[in-house]
């Protein structure tokens, strides 16, 4: 519940005033918490005085706001998300798990629905191995039994291409992570996605969404035990590694379709 130091509030009514669910108000001149809320933590971030807190998250992860570190040029933005590229080939060296960890700091600082907070995130690097022994024996299964040949050609293609070359890893494109993402809300998750990919770029890796991965661990229950997630639902599945290749100017686009009225 969000907890309001008396002591320390001055009763400006920020909090009051930025409060999307009308849960505060003013008493006696001092913030007051009239009902329990969803905890978006917007109480937090506003109070110049430091007066509120949420004791079941961990306070000591808020940081100050900074203006001179936080404050990005529009031209850098804008040319980090012009020069992304989908990356298809990565060295073969593993990734550090301190660059993983920024990852997922990332992506839990994403915006959720209600602040409902249920993206879940799963790191495959080490089992790596048993990850793929575990996906090929499902897709084998599914070719020997013969059914749903039309809903699993692309999958069944992979398997014969594996199956000709093991160097043909099109499935997973050879990268040393795999990384699921489950959440109650499909958005959540592509939200988190983008936000994982942007922070991905900025410790030197690529990031591939495979949404053929992510389809064919979430109708596999037996994987999905394996990982950890049987009652949660991938809702996205992203291949990271460092780029083999590095691209040296942005791809052009189509003009955009935009409506002004």
């Amino acid at each position: 519940m969000v907890i309001i130091d008396k002591e320390k509030c001055t009763g400006c009514g920020r909090c009051v005033s930025d409060c999307s669910k009308l849960k505060i108000t003013l008493e006696k001149g001092k913030a007051a918490v009239k009902e329990e809320c969803f905890q978006c933590g917007h109480c937090v971030a506003i109070c110049p005085e430091g007066a509120v807190s949420i004791p079941e998250y961990d306070m000591e992860d808020v940081e100050e706001y900074d203006r001179e570190s936080f404050c990005l040029s529009p031209e850098n933005v804008l040319h980090s998300i012009k020069f992304r590229r989908s990356i298809r080939e990565y060295k073969s060296q593993a990734v550090k798990r301190e660059d993983l960890e920024l990852l997922v700091q990332a992506g839990r600082y994403t915006a959720t629905a209600i602040n409902l907070q249920s993206s879940g995130f799963v790191f495959v690097q080490e089992e790596l191995p048993e990850l793929k022994r575990r996906v090929w024996d499902y897709i084998d299964r599914i070719e020997k039994s013969g059914a749903g040949e039309e809903k699993y050609q692309s999958y069944l293609s992979f398997n014969q291409r594996r199956k000709a070359d093991p160097k043909d890893d099109y499935l997973f494109r050879n990268a040393p992570v795999v990384l699921f993402i489950t959440s109650d809300r499909i958005l959540d998750a592509g939200m988190a996605a983008q936000n994982i990919e942007n922070m991905a770029v900025s410790v030197g890796l690529g990031t591939l969404y495979n949404g053929y991965l992510a389809g064919i661990a979430e109708e596999n229950k037996e994987l999905k035990k394996w990982l950890g997630i049987e009652d949660r639902a991938i809702r996205a599945c992203m291949l990271l590694g460092y780029p083999l290749r590095q691209y040296v100017r942005t791809a052009p686009r189509k003009k955009a379709h935009v409506i002004w009225r």
